[in-house]
This record gives structure tokens, C-alpha cells and sequence, in this order.
């Protein structure tokens, strides 16, 4: 059985091919069974579509591989923390555990802000282990951002 950072260097990766693509670097993967089922990284910029967020696209790769909503026994590991829309389909869909990278001060709804996957008035709780390569996540997003506003500066001259 491969442990949490060895999934959570497999979203870096898919985040890494968002950031490739000009999209904020976020990457998801789902495991099944210690096999990785569904892998997705944002791409709400290129689709221009507000739900094309990783964990979103991760899960419904998931389900329709697996042919039903309920991951009962799945895990996503996502490099940021997911955001309301995001937890809510995590809790939907029964996700079991969520590991993630770096918090989101801004969004986060897995401890930060919120906890919507441990709220104890849903029909659902999923184990919840942050952290995990955070400093690497965090990073990758810090770098993005700083670049995204050095461009926006070299533009206004």
C-alpha cells in the first residue's frame, strides 16, 4: 500500500499541467483500492466554466469509471483545500477520506474557513488529513500568483 505523499506528488503533477496551461495549479487525484481511478487538474480558465475545478472533474472521472455516485471507499488527494463547491460534492458523493496539500485562508472548507466534510448535520462525514506536501503545494501557488502579478505590472507600463 502506497502512502499519502506518494498520491499527493501524483496531483502536484496534475497540477503542474494546469499551470502549463495557464491555469491556477491545482491537481486532484482519486484512489480506489490503492489504484488511482480519476486524475484532474483545474481548468476553469481554458473551459471558462466556474465548476471545472479539479476535485470536481476528479470525482465525476471517478464515478463514471466506477459506474456509480457513491466513493464510498475512495480517497481525493488535492493539492489546495477544497473550496464549498467542492466539499459539498465530496460530501455527495460519499468520498471517504480527503487528503490535502496547502490550506486555503481565502476558501478553505475543509478546517480553514469551515468544515463542511466533518459537519455533523450531513448525511456524510469524510476523514479529513491536511497538509501533506503542503510547503510543495503552497509553493507551486505562491510562485503562480507572484508571476500572474509581475505580468499584470509589466503590462500597465
Amino acid at each position: 500500500m502506497r502512502n499519502d505523499e506518494y498520491y499527493m506528488h501524483l496531483a502536484i503533477e496534475e497540477a503542474k499541467k494546469a499551470e502549463n496551461i495557464g491555469e491556477v495549479p491545482i491537481g486532484a487525484v482519486v484512489v480506489y483500492n490503492d489504484e488511482v481511478i480519476a486524475r484532474a487538474h483545474n481548468l476553469r480558465e481554458r473551459d471558462q466554466r466556474s465548476i471545472a475545478h479539479a476535485e470536481l472533474l476528479a470525482i465525476d472521472e471517478a464515478c463514471r469509471k466506477l459506474g456509480t455516485w457513491r466513493l464510498e471507499e475512495a480517497t481525493l488527494y488535492v493539492t489546495l483545500e477544497p473550496c464549498a463547491m467542492c466539499a459539498g460534492a465530496i460530501v455527495l458523493s460519499r468520498i471517504k477520506r480527503v487528503v490535502f496539500g496547502a490550506s486555503d485562508p481565502k476558501g478553505g472548507c475543509a478546517g480553514t474557513l469551515m468544515n463542511l466534510l466533518q459537519e455533523p448535520r450531513f448525511n456524510h462525514q469524510a476523514e479529513v488529513v491536511s497538509g501533506v506536501l503542503a510547503e510543495q503545494c503552497g509553493g507551486m501557488l505562491s510562485e503562480f500568483f507572484r508571476r500572474l502579478r509581475q505580468q499584470k505590472k509589466g503590462r500597465k507600463k
